[in-house]
């Protein structure tokens, strides 16, 4: 594989698509990180660490509204490996004028954009979600 990251936002795209509860995804610190941030900004409802067949992995619990509608509408991958996408702690921009979220990497830590442009970090842009 060589873009974990794409693959942990496909399967969550995936999973909403198909209306599982839950969706599996391989264990890393970035990803767990990235769980973590669509958790406290309301994308999922939650995640935990699980061992699958004798793997790490995330388990990742999905969200509806209460029509059964998908919370999440985009879930888009910015900067890839054959285009890295890096901006400075003044150019994060924002999402949807600051109705959705992107995750970067930064010095840091991994971070949202509004967090990194408060904190003055500049990073990687991985994802944006709205």
């Amino acid at each position: 594989m060589t873009d974990p990251i794409a693959d942990m936002l496909t399967r969550i795209r995936n999973g909403l698509q198909a209306r599982h509860e839950t969706v599996q995804i391989p264990m890393s610190k970035l990803k767990l990180e990235m769980a973590r941030i669509l958790t406290e900004e309301g994308y999922v409802r939650g995640y935990e660490q699980v061992e699958m067949d004798g793997w790490p992995t995330i388990k990742v619990v999905l969200k509806y509204g209460p029509a059964g509608e998908k919370v999440v509408t985009s879930l888009e991958r910015v900067s890839r490996p054959g285009f890295r996408v890096f901006v400075g702690s003044k150019e994060v921009p924002k999402v949807l004028g600051g109705l959705g979220v992107n995750i970067l990497s930064t010095s840091g830590g991994v971070m949202t954009g509004r967090d990194a442009r408060k904190k003055g970090f500049g990073g990687e842009i991985l994802c944006d979600v709205y």
